[in-house]
C-alpha cells in the first residue's frame, strides 16, 4: 500500500476498514472479508487503481462512503461490498459475473444498477430535470442503488473542499443541488439533503454561504437565550398537565435561509423564522391525538397564534404518512416562532423513515407508478419489524407508466408507455413529425413505428419528400401527435385542392368551356361526392379522370340550356316569372382601359366570374397557374384567401378611360311575393336606355320572393344609382350585388 496511498491515507484507510468490518460483522457471510481483502490488495499491488479528477484515492473514498451509508442510512453487507467492489468494476478489473459467483446475486444486482446509471451519464443528460430523477429511479433496479449514489455524492462533497479542479468541483456541486438533494428529500434523508444543499451553496456561492454562517454564529448566543426564555414557561405548563415530552430547537439550514432571503428579497435580519421549536410527546398510540391537541391548547393559551400559518397534518395526515401539528405563535419581544407538535412515533417516521415524507415542503408529485412505488417503500419500512433488513430484500418492481428518452443533445423527454418514434418527432416540432422517416436509436436505424424504451438516445431522421398519411393516426399513441397529424393532413388536402382547382381551370380553358361554381357543385354530386374535399382528393390521387368531370359538366350545362328555353313567361306568381336571356348590345368603340401593375396597358386579362367586376370597381389582378391574369374586385369573397396563400401572384390593377363597355352583373332582390313588384322592378330598368336586363330568376316561398336579376351596365356609379331606385319600390326588402 505504498504507491497509491500516502502515509496519511494508509492510516485512515486501515482505521476505516477496521471500523467498517465491526459495523457489519454480524451481516457478513463466511469468506466475505478475506475475499474482499484479497481483491483490494491485488488491485493496489498491481497499480491498477487510478486517482480520480480530484486526485482522490478511490479505495479510500469507497471506505468513507461505505461507513456513511451504514451509519447514516442503515445499509449493511450487500451495499458495503458493492461500494468496495465498484472501483474494480469501473476499471474492468473484475466482472459482475465474477462478483455474483463470489458474493451472491444481491451484490451483483446493486453493481449492475450502478453500471446502468453510469451509462445514462455518458449521454450528457440535463440532470436538473425532474424527468432525469425519475429515469434514475426506474433504472436503478434496486432501492439501495439510489441510496448508495446519494451517500457517495455526500462523501465526495465533503472531500473536495480543497481541490484545485474548480470546473469539476462546480459541476459536482450543481449535480448535488439539482439531482441528489431532491432525491434525498424524496427518500426521507433530510439530514443528508440539507448537507448536500449547504455544501453546494458553499462551493457555488461562497460569499453568500459565509455571510449567512457568520450571521448565524454572531446571533447564536442571543438565539439560544431566546429559545430558553420561550420554552421555559411551556415546559412548566406541560409538566403540570402530566405530559411526558422533550423539546428541541431546530435552526434553519444555511441553504434554506439563503433561499428565503432570495424569495422575500430581504437581508438576513428580515428572515424572522430562523428556528423552530419541536415538542415531542411520549404517549401510547391510542392517546396520540389527544395529547397533541392538549399541548396545542396549552401553547395557544400562553401565546397568540397566527391562524393563517397553522398546518393540521394530525387530523388528516399528508399522503406520504407525515403527521404533525405546526403552529406559529407570537413569543416574547413580539417575535414569531414556529412550534411543531408530534409524538415519538411521528418523529421517528418523519426523521428516519426512508421515503417517509418525500413530498414535504412542496416537492411535486410525479403521479402514477412513481408515486405508488415510493409509497410502497414507505409502508414497507414503517411496517417491517426487521427495518433496514427488509429493504435489503426489496427489489424495485416499478410498473413503468412512462418512458424517458434522450435527444442527441442530452435533453430528456417523457412519453407514455407504448409511444413510438413518430410520437417523439411530433413532440419536437410539427414539421419534424411530418417529415419523419425513422430514427437512429442508440446508433441503430429503426422505422418510425418503433416503440421507445427508457434510456434510449433517439435521433429523428427526416426527408423533404415525406408527407403525413392517414394511417399514421394508428401508429402514434399521444393525443398531441394525433392532433398534429390531423392538422397536417388537413393542410395537405387544402394544398392539393388548390392545385386541382387550378388544373381544372386550365382544362376548362383549353376546351373553351366557361366554368360556373354552382354547376361544378352539381357535377360533383352527380359523380357521387357529398364533400368537395373528397372530390379534389380523388382527382389528386388520379382515381377520378378529368375527362369524366368535363363530360359530366357539359352534359349538365346542355340540360340547363334546354330547360331554360322551355320556361313560360306568362304567370301570375313572381315565382314563375322568367325573362328570357338574350345577348346585350355592345358599344361600337371600347374606351375602357385597365392599367395593370406598373402602368402596363394592353395586357390580356379576364374578368373573374366569382365577383364580376365592372368599370369603376376597386380591383386587383391575380396571375393564374396558366400565366393569364384574372381581374377580381377588392371585396371579392375569395380575395382574402388569395392574398393570404398566393400574395406573390397578386398584381395591382385600376380602371382608366371613359367606361363605355357594358358588363354583366347580378343583383339579388328579396321582397313580398307579388307579380306587381316584378313589373315595377323591370319598369325602372327599361326606362334607362343604357341598362339592359338579360334575365330574371325568381323563387317564391312563404309569401316572399327571392330573385336574381342579371343586368348589363356601364360602370359602378350607374349601378349604385340603380340599386337606390330599386330599394324604393314598395314591398322590396333587400337589394344587393353578388
Amino acid at each position: 500500500m505504498t504507491e497509491i496511498f500516502t502515509p496519511k491515507e494508509k492510516e485512515e484507510a486501515l482505521g476505516l476498514y477496521s471500523e467498517l468490518k465491526s459495523l457489519v460483522a454480524n451481516t457478513l457471510e463466511e469468506g466475505d472479508a478475506e475475499r474482499l481483502r484479497r481483491h483490494l490488495l491485488t488491485a493496489i499491488e498491481e497499480g491498477q487503481v487510478q486517482r480520480d479528477v480530484f486526485c482522490l484515492n478511490p479505495i479510500l473514498l469507497a471506505l468513507q462512503t461505505a461507513k456513511l451509508v451504514v451509519e447514516e442510512i442503515g445499509l449493511r453487507r450487500d451495499a458495503v461490498l458493492a461500494i468496495m467492489l465498484r472501483p474494480g468494476v469501473e476499471q474492468r478489473l473484475i466482472t459482475i459475473e465474477q462478483i455474483e459467483a463470489d458474493y451472491g446475486t444481491s451484490v451483483a444486482r446493486i453493481l449492475h444498477g450502478l453500471e446502468r446509471i453510469q451509462e445514462l451519464y455518458k449521454k450528457n443528460p440535463a440532470v436538473e430535470s425532474e424527468n432525469f430523477r425519475n429515469l434514475l429511479l426506474s433504472f436503478a433496479e434496486d432501492m439501495r442503488v439510489i441510496l448508495i449514489m446519494i451517500g457517495d455524492r455526500v462523501n465526495l462533497m465533503r472531500q473536495i473542499r480543497d481541490t484545485k479542479n474548480e470546473e469539476a468541483k462546480k459541476e459536482v456541486s450543481q449535480e448535488a443541488a439539482y439531482l441528489y438533494a431532491p432525491l434525498a428529500h424524496k427518500l426521507g434523508l433530510y439530514k443528508l439533503k440539507s448537507e448536500l444543499e449547504d455544501l453546494s451553496l458553499k462551493y457555488l456561492e461562497h460569499d453568500a454561504y459565509y455571510h449567512i454562517k457568520e450571521k448565524l454564529n454572531a446571533t447564536k448566543q442571543a438565539r439560544d437565550a431566546y429559545i430558553k426564555d420561550f420554552i421555559g414557561p411551556i415546559e412548566e405548563k406541560l409538566k403540570a398537565a402530566g405530559l411526558k415530552f422533550h423539546m428541541k430547537g431546530r435552526t434553519k439550514s444555511i441553504h434554506s435561509i439563503w433561499q428565503k432571503m432570495k424569495k422575500q428579497k430581504c437581508a438576513f435580519e428580515g428572515v424572522y423564522d430562523l428556528f423552530a421549536i419541536r415538542i415531542i410527546i411520549d404517549c401510547p398510540l391510542e392517546k396520540e391525538k389527544q395529547c397533541c391537541w392538549q399541548t396545542f391548547a396549552i401553547i395557544t393559551d400562553m401565546y397568540t397564534s397566527n391562524p393563517k400559518r397553522m398546518r393540521d397534518w394530525l387530523s388528516v395526515p399528508k399522503s406520504n404518512g407525515y403527521e404533525s401539528l405546526h403552529i406559529t405563535v407570537l413569543g416574547p419581544q413580539q417575535k414569531w416562532v414556529e412550534v411543531q407538535i408530534r409524538t415519538e412515533r411521528m418523529d421517528e417516521v418523519a426523521e428516519r423513515g426512508v421515503a417517509a415524507h418525500w413530498r414535504y415542503k412542496g416537492v411535486k408529485a410525479e403521479g402514477g407508478g412513481m408515486d405508488e412505488w415510493l409509497s410502497s417503500i414507505r409502508q414497507m419500512l414503517e411496517n417491517a419489524s426487521e427495518g433496514i433488513d427488509a429493504m435489503e430484500q426489496f427489489q424495485m418492481e416499478l410498473k413503468e407508466e412512462e418512458v424517458y428518452v434522450f435527444t442527441p443533445k442530452g435533453d430528456l423527454l417523457k412519453f407514455r408507455k407504448g409511444a413510438t418514434v413518430l410520437d417523439m418527432a411530433y413532440h419536437i416540432h410539427s414539421k419534424v413529425g411530418s417529415a419523419c422517416t425513422g430514427a437512429r436509436i442508440n446508433g441503430k436505424v429503426v422505422t418510425f413505428r418503433q416503440e421507445l424504451q427508457s434510456g434510449d438516445q433517439v435521433e429523428i431522421l427526416t426527408s423533404s419528400t415525406q408527407k403525413p398519411k392517414q394511417e399514421w393516426l394508428n401508429i402514434v399513441k399521444t393525443s398531441r401527435a394525433k392532433a398534429k397529424i390531423r392538422l397536417a393532413l388537413k393542410e395537405t388536402q387544402q394544398k392539393e385542392a388548390l392545385m386541382v382547382k387550378e388544373m381544372l381551370e386550365r382544362k376548362f380553358r383549353n376546351r373553351k368551356i366557361e366554368q360556373d361554381e354552382s354547376l361544378m357543385m352539381r357535377t360533383m354530386k352527380k359523380l357521387g361526392y357529398k364533400e368537395a374535399s373528397d372530390f379534389y382528393r380523388d382527382i389528386a390521387a388520379n382515381t377520378l379522370d378529368m375527362a369524366t368531370i368535363l363530360d359530366k359538366y357539359q352534359e349538365l350545362q346542355q340540360g340547363e340550356r334546354v330547360q331554360s328555353g322551355d320556361r313560360s313567361t306568362m304567370t301570375r306568381s313572381a315565382d314563375e316569372f322568367v325573362l328570357e336571356e338574350h345577348q346585350s348590345p355592345v358599344g361600337g368603340q371600347n374606351d375602357d382601359v385597365l392599367v395593370i401593375d406598373k402602368n402596363l396597358k394592353g395586357i390580356d386579362y379576364q374578368l373573374a366570374k366569382c365577383c364580376n367586376p365592372i368599370y369603376g370597381d376597386d380591383v386587383f389582378g391575380f396571375v393564374t397557374a396558366g400565366g393569364g391574369i384574372k381581374i377580381h374586385r377588392c371585396d371579392c369573397p375569395n380575395a382574402h384567401e388569395m392574398r393570404r396563400r398566393f400574395g406573390y401572384r397578386i398584381v395591382k390593377a385600376k380602371w382608366s378611360g371613359k367606361g363605355s363597355s357594358q358588363y354583366s352583373i347580378t343583383l339579388r332582390i328579396i321582397g313580398n311575393d307579388d307579380l306587381g313588384i316584378v313589373n315595377n322592378l323591370t319598369s325602372i330598368i327599361s326606362k334607362d336606355e343604357k341598362l339592359v336586363l338579360r334575365s330574371i330568376n325568381i323563387d317564391s316561398n312563404d309569401g316572399l320572393f327571392r330573385g336574381n336579376l342579371v343586368i348589363m351596365i356601364n360602370d359602378n356609379t350607374r349601378l349604385e344609382s340603380l340599386i337606390k331606385k330599386l330599394r324604393t319600390v314598395k314591398g322590396v326588402k333587400q337589394v344587393e350585388r353578388i
